[in-house]
């Protein structure tokens, strides 16, 4: 049985939410039969097909399942009786729990605790110090989003070179853009989207840099001000320096905060802005700069971790703390169209390149490496 953790998108943990949401849903269109793993059941909270999949269950809020998890590597009670007849096991949200007789695979998303602890919490960065390098050593193969992860991983813990793999994340077929009048209109009353807006989308907290856009949107008013900030992103954690940095820099009245967007709406919202920003400091992937060059959105991104791998030349790529940089590259974009025209067009051909049926097809590839028996069985 291959059991998949689903917990991240059953939870709308954005990235990592998205991530497993969308691996799963293309492994069940290649016809990979799939027993689901959610810590904590939520109503509503997996759309069909991955609510229908059976599903295995700790009954546990995120805390205790996580605590459970660590103290079966220390000789604590052991979890076999939760997944008693699982072959293959996939963590996809960094926990991977201890099933003596399952083989198991590891999705490695980034490695932003070690190097920049000072944007998560102590909690975090003492779990996944403490838990990451065992998680690593019991996994039978571990897949890196990226080049840039995978590089990471192998400078930070001794693993063996041959059981780690680069599987890029994809885009899902219905990122493209859109031009049906009244379904843009819906999306832009819902969020009330001003007429032309740059948009970033992700969850604020200090690792996304959104201070920097704050700081650069800030001057880009002045020549720009008709142009609105749309950030669409639920709250992280340490975001208390953000909203202040909106207030002192008068911002409020002039930036949107859209808060969480559904999958279901992202296309919409992305086909309604001009330019999408996206000042992350450090990433696994990048999947919203992705998703929108698939929209035809022009794209401007950090030059950090594994962006330039994902964007390569199809979008602009800037220092990330260099406002001034950051506003010649956002209002040129906004005033050349034939700049814009020619980002659109690159960024869509590139975008092109990343599907979730490749993604799902190398990592079915991992689990028969795994497991003889899949091979016959699928």
């Amino acid at each position: 049985m291959l059991c998949f953790d689903l917990s991240a998108a059953a939870h709308e943990r954005a990235g990592l939410g998205r991530y497993a949401a969308s691996l799963a849903r293309a492994l069940l269109d290649l016809g990979v039969p799939l027993t689901a793993f959610v810590n904590e059941p939520r109503e509503n909270g997996l759309t069909a097909p991955l609510r229908d999949l059976p599903t295995l269950t700790a009954n546990a809020p995120r805390k205790r399942w996580r605590l459970r998890a660590a103290v079966s590597y220390f000789g604590g009670p052991g979890l076999r009786q939760m997944f008693p007849e699982v072959s293959v096991f996939h963590a996809t949200e960094h926990l991977l729990p201890l099933i003596p007789q399952a083989r198991s695979v590891f999705t490695l998303h980034d490695t932003a605790y070690l190097s920049f602890p000072r944007y998560h919490l102590w909690q975090n960065r003492l779990y996944l110090r403490l838990m990451m390098p065992r998680f690593l050593a019991r996994a039978d193969h571990i897949i890196c989003v990226s080049e840039s992860t995978r590089r990471e991983a192998l400078e930070r813990y001794s693993l063996d070179a041959g059981k780690v793999s680069v599987i890029a994340e994809g885009v899902a077929p219905h990122f493209q853009p859109l031009t049906d009048a009244a379904q843009l209109d819906l999306v832009r009353r819902k969020y009330k989207l001003p007429a032309r807006f740059i948009l970033c989308v992700g969850t604020i907290e200090p690792r996304k840099n959104l201070i920097t856009l704050l700081e650069a949107y800030a001057v880009l008013r002045h020549s720009l001000p008709e142009v609105g900030l749309v950030i669409a992103g639920g709250r992280g954690w340490l975001y208390e320096a953000f909203f202040s940095r909106l207030r002192t820099l008068g911002l409020e009245p002039h930036v949107t905060l859209a808060g969480f967007v559904p999958e279901a709406d992202l296309p919409a919202l992305l086909s309604c802005a001009e330019v999408f920003a996206y000042p992350s400091v450090f990433e696994g992937f990048g999947l919203p700069p992705l998703e929108a060059m698939a929209c035809g959105v022009p794209v401007v991104v950090s030059r950090a971790s594994s962006l330039p791998e994902v964007v390569g030349e199809a979008g602009l790529l800037i220092e990330p703390t260099e406002v001034r940089a950051w506003v010649e590259a956002l209002s040129g974009v906004l005033l050349d169209a034939g700049l814009h025209a020619d980002l659109r067009e690159r960024g869509r051909r590139r975008a092109a390149l990343f599907t979730w049926e490749a993604a799902a097809r190398q990592t079915l590839a991992v689990y028969r490496s795994l497991d003889p028996a899949l091979k016959s069985g699928l």
